[in-house]
């Protein structure tokens, strides 16, 4: 028993770590994540691309847009970094430690 917690802590050690690709910056085991569907599963997405980003990040995204605008124009990593909401967010997070997490409310553009 002992010798399979040891090989497991060894294997772990290796790993490289999951990096955001929202934020950039590394996702700890301990920090709370989660699968982002690019193009929303009520549009379609289903079976279609994920990205694992921290919870803050994911709920960054969420409480800024519709499904509808998720859908139709926001289906890559790289046009929700261009959109200035989740830029400055973006700029704000990454002050932040890797593992941190705040509740996030909708805007009130959504609200």
């Amino acid at each position: 028993m002992k010798q399979a917690i040891a090989a497991a802590e060894a294997a772990a050690s290796k790993r490289q770590p999951l990096i955001c690709p929202l934020c950039e910056r590394p996702i700890p085991p301990q920090a709370k994540s989660s699968r982002h569907h690019l193009v929303p599963r009520l549009k379609g997405g289903t079976h279609l691309g994920t990205v694992r980003l921290h919870q803050i990040c994911h709920s960054a995204i969420h409480a800024r847009f519709s499904e509808t605008e998720l859908a139709n124009r926001l289906t890559n990593v790289e046009s929700l970094k261009a959109d200035p909401d989740i830029a400055a967010f973006i700029a704000w997070v990454k002050t932040k430690p890797p593992a941190f997490h705040a509740p996030t409310r909708r805007t009130k553009a959504r609200s």
